[in-house]
């Protein structure tokens, strides 16, 4: 008895998406459990698998979109060993000229490839910053150090099709759809102002450098940067609580729980999946919560669920060799941090130039809800506790 494969429901107010890729061919033997398309939606990108093994029937063909509850394919039971052996199966379908197998076999290898997405931090065997340490090993810890923020890092390029003659045009996915919407979205509903300040990460590069093995050997997770800014993140917002709050109608609601998201960019589009009550974390649970987000985004299994809520974004442009931005706001929030390229510059310290591994910072915030004053307070405050992270890990 043939099975017909269904579009699930992928989340709350989800009613269609685009079925994106055919990970098997019409005709091709299927087996439980193995992946047979993607479905990309406004939300997220998900897989689908395959109930029981036999032959895969197509119905819908990739790009094209589809509704919650539609039939794509069928899957008819084969023989055992057509099922034990996965050999294309004549299809009644008019055979496929061999300029048209060829592209078919290039798009199933390009989909085959793992999508570049965000992937831990690295260890840093940056050395010890001090004031008079050297120009080169100062520029080998800056190095390292940009290498190892790499929490949101891609690890590769999309490939995209060369395009036929001078342009090509193709559908924008409802994911990019919906990106697009809501980046218009803020900048007509908020009054975004940003604010900026830099930060000296001489100190957060030494107590990484001095306490990455033993983090890593009692916690199995390397200590990575953005635990660091979380945390002072949560500081900060509870010196500065307008930040934490937003407007709705004419109420503004305050919110006392701290759920960060961190915003990570793929070939799909940005993700910003939702970190829960960082206040009460540890920098190794904040490690292994940023891991785990990261293998499901590698794997495609992020959920709906993992994006919902937030009351604070952070983006790191750095990642990407951003020097400096103006972040956009994630409504309904009110604030978001931009991340950047540490960058070797001289420096004023006790009236001496000298070169420190820098990071400036920015902050776009509603300035319906808050002030001038409270902004840069507010970066004041994720300067300090950068600067001073031994302090930070102690929570004071």
């Amino acid at each position: 008895m043939s099975h017909e494969v269904k579009i699930p429901t992928v989340g709350e107010s989800v009613s269609s998406g685009l079925l994106s890729v055919w990970h098997k061919a019409d005709g091709e033997s299927v087996v439980a459990g193995e992946t047979i398309l993607t479905l990309d939606t406004d939300k997220v990108s998900t897989d689908l698998t395959a109930e029981c093994g036999g032959i895969l029937r197509i119905r819908v063909q990739a790009g094209e979109e589809v509704a919650v509850g539609q039939v794509v394919a069928v899957i008819e039971p084969s023989s055992e060993q057509a099922a034990a052996v996965p050999t294309p199966v004549k299809s009644s379908a008019p055979v496929a000229s061999s300029e048209s197998k060829a592209e078919s076999s290039s798009s199933k290898k390009k989909t085959a490839a793992p999508a570049p997405v965000a992937s831990s931090a690295p260890a840093v065997s940056a050395p010890v910053v001090h004031q008079a340490a050297s120009a080169s090993s100062l520029r080998e810890a800056v190095s390292a150090a940009n290498d190892a923020l790499g929490v949101l890092k891609t690890s590769g390029e999309p490939s995209h099709p060369a395009p036929e003659g001078r342009m090509s045009r193709k559908k924008m996915t409802p994911l990019r759809r919906k990106i697009a919407a809501q980046l218009v979205m803020a900048q007509h509903q908020a009054a975004i102002l940003t604010t900026f300040n830099e930060c000296d990460l001489s100190a957060v590069m030494k107590l990484r450098a001095e306490m990455q093995d033993a983090f890593t050997k009692e916690f199995g997770v390397k200590l990575g940067f953005m635990s660091f800014f979380i945390k002072a993140v949560v500081s900060a917002l509870k010196s500065v609580p307008s930040i934490n709050a937003r407007i709705d109608g004419d109420d503004m609601i305050e919110n006392h729980y701290f759920d960060i998201g961190v915003a990570v960019g793929t070939d799909k589009g940005l993700m910003v999946p939702v970190i829960r009550d960082v206040d009460q974390k540890s920098f190794a649970q904040l490690e292994k919560a940023l891991a785990d987000y990261a293998l499901k985004a590698r794997e495609g299994k992020i959920q709906f669920e993992d994006l919902q809520g937030g009351v604070f974004t952070i983006s790191n442009g750095g990642t990407y060799g951003s020097l400096l931005s103006t972040p956009i706001l994630n409504p309904p929030q009110s604030g978001i941090l931009g991340m950047h390229k540490i960058q070797e510059r001289p420096v004023a310290v006790n009236g001496q130039v000298v070169i420190r591994p820098m990071m400036y910072l920015a902050l776009s915030y509603d300035h319906r809800v808050v002030d001038g004053k409270g902004a840069v307070t507010f970066l004041v405050k994720i300067k300090e506790c950068l600067e001073n992270p031994v302090r930070l890990m102690l929570g004071l």
